[in-house]
C-alpha cells in the first residue's frame, strides 16, 4: 500500500465526508512544486484555490512568521497589536479611499461581517440583498444565503436573508430587481466557482449608478480575484467603479488563514462597538503573513508579472487546437479552460498524472489559479503539456508516472 493509499484510509475514517476523500496528499511546496507524500512532484497550478500567492516555502513569509510568533502569536481583540493596524492602514492605502477594516480568518467570515454592517447601516426597512445566479459568497448560513447555487443552498433552507437573485452580467434584470427594499447588490467581480465568468465590461459600472440611486450598498466579494490575483491589487480597479464594502481573503495570507471586510466612506462606521467580533480574526501571525505577501508583491512586481504570464498562458492555450478545447477566459493568473464536454473531472486526472494540479470547478470548465509567481517556462511548460493532457482526459490513456523526489 502507497503512502497516500494509508492517509486517504486514515482521512476516511478520522474526518467528515464533506470532501470526499481527496486524490493527492501533499508533504511539502517549494515556489510553484509540491511533492506528495510518495514522492511525486507536480507544479501546482491551483495554489489552494488562490491562496498561495508566494507559491510554497517563500522566505518572506517563512521570515515574517517566525518573527512574529517568537514575539507573540495571538492577543486577541482584547488588545492592540501593530501588525492588524499595520495591514488595515495598508489595505485602505491600496484602494485609495478612506473606510475601516474588520479582520476574520476566512472569506465566508468576511461576507457574514458585510452582511451585519449592509443590516446595521440600511436598517430593517430594507430587508432585500440582490445577488447573482451562479454566484459563490460561502457555505455559512448568512454568506450560503447570498450564494446562487441551488444544490448547495437548497438542504440548509430558510435562511434568515431575503435574497433576490438575477443573473450575473444582466444589466436589465439588475434594474429590475432594485426598489426601495434594497439594502444592497452583491457581486463578485469574476465568478470563479461559476468557472471564471468575468463581468460583462460595463456591468459593474451599472451596478453603482444602479445602486446610488435606489439608496443601496454595492459589496464587492473579491475573496478570489483580490491581492493581485487578475494584474491588479483589486479586481474591481480596472472596472473604474469603488464598493462601499469589499471583501478578501484568500491570497491575502499567503497560506495563513485571513480574511477582511472593508467599509469605504460612511459604510466603515456602520458597525459600532460590539456589533461584531472575532477570537482569532487579525492575529498576530496572520497580519505579519499578509503584510508579508504585500510587500513581496509589490517589491519583486507580481502585479505586472502575474498580468504578462496570464496573458502568455492564456495566449498560449487559444493558440491550441483539440475537439475538446473551446476557449479560454479569465484574466490574469485567474483562467478557466472551457470544454466542449462535460469532462472536466477527467482532465483534472490526466493533467494529474502529467504533473499538474489544477480544479475541475464546473463540469465544462477547469480552474487555473496558480501562484503569482509562475514563471514564463512553468506557463510554457504546461501549455505545451495539454493537448496530450485533453487526449488522454478523452481516451481514458495513462502518463508515464511524474519525476520522483531526488
Amino acid at each position: 500500500m502507497t503512502a497516500t493509499a494509508r492517509l486517504a484510509s486514515r482521512f476516511e475514517a478520522a474526518l467528515m465526508p464533506t470532501y470526499g476523500v481527496p486524490p493527492v496528499a501533499l508533504l511539502r511546496g517549494e515556489g510553484c512544486r509540491v511533492f506528495d507524500v510518495d514522492g511525486r512532484s507536480y507544479t501546482d497550478l491551483i495554489a489552494g484555490i488562490a491562496v498561495s500567492s508566494l507559491g510554497h516555502a517563500h522566505p518572506a513569509i517563512i521570515d515574517a512568521v517566525s518573527r512574529q510568533v517568537r514575539m507573540i502569536a495571538h492577543t486577541s481583540n482584547l488588545v492592540m497589536h501593530e501588525r492588524e493596524i499595520e495591514l488595515a492602514e495598508r489595505l485602505l492605502f491600496l484602494l485609495a479611499a478612506d473606510g475601516r477594516v474588520f479582520f476574520t480568518n476566512s472569506g465566508t467570515e468576511a461576507n457574514e461581517a458585510a452582511l451585519k454592517l449592509v443590516r446595521r447601516q440600511q436598517g430593517p426597512s430594507r430587508p432585500v440583498i440582490v445577488a447573482a445566479e451562479n454566484g459563490f459568497h460561502g457555505r455559512t448560513m448568512g454568506s450560503l444565503a447570498l450564494t446562487g447555487k441551488e444544490s448547495i443552498r437548497a438542504p440548509f433552507g430558510p435562511f434568515g436573508v431575503q435574497v433576490r437573485f438575477v443573473p450575473f452580467g444582466d444589466t436589465t434584470a439588475l434594474s429590475h430587481a432594485m426598489g426601495p427594499d434594497v439594502a444592497a447588490v452583491v457581486l463578485e467581480p469574476c465568478q470563479g466557482e461559476a468557472g471564471v465568468i468575468p463581468a460583462p465590461a460595463g456591468y459593474l459600472r451599472t451596478a453603482r449608478e444602479l445602486c446610488d440611486q435606489a439608496g443601496a450598498l454595492l459589496v464587492i466579494d473579491e475573496i478570489q480575484s483580490g491581492i493581485g490575483r487578475t494584474g491588479n491589487w483589486f479586481a474591481h480597479q480596472a472596472h473604474e467603479v469603488r464598493p462601499d464594502v469589499l471583501t478578501l481573503a484568500k491570497g491575502l495570507g499567503g497560506g495563513l488563514p485571513i480574511g477582511a471586510c472593508i467599509g469605504l466612506g460612511t459604510a466603515g462606521t456602520a458597525l459600532r462597538k460590539s456589533d461584531h467580533g472575532s477570537t482569532f480574526g487579525g492575529n498576530p501571525v496572520a497580519c505579519a503573513a499578509a503584510l508579508a505577501v504585500l510587500d513581496t508583491i509589490e517589491a519583486d512586481g507580481l502585479l505586472a508579472h502575474a498580468a504578462a504570464v496570464g496573458e502568455r498562458l492564456a495566449n498560449g492555450i487559444a493558440s491550441l487546437t483539440h475537439p475538446l478545447l473551446a476557449g479560454v477566459r479569465g484574466e490574469g493568473l485567474w483562467l478557466a479552460i472551457a470544454l466542449t464536454r462535460p469532462v472536466s473531472a477527467a482532465v483534472e486526472t490526466a493533467a494529474r498524472e502529467a504533473g499538474f494540479l489544477l480544479n475541475a470547478v464546473q463540469g465544462d470548465a477547469v480552474r487555473l489559479a496558480p501562484p503569482l509567481i509562475l514563471s514564463e517556462a512553468e506557463a510554457d511548460a504546461f501549455t505545451g503539456a495539454l493537448p496530450a493532457i485533453l487526449e488522454n482526459a478523452v481516451s481514458g490513456g495513462s502518463f508515464p508516472p511524474v519525476s520522483q523526489e531526488a
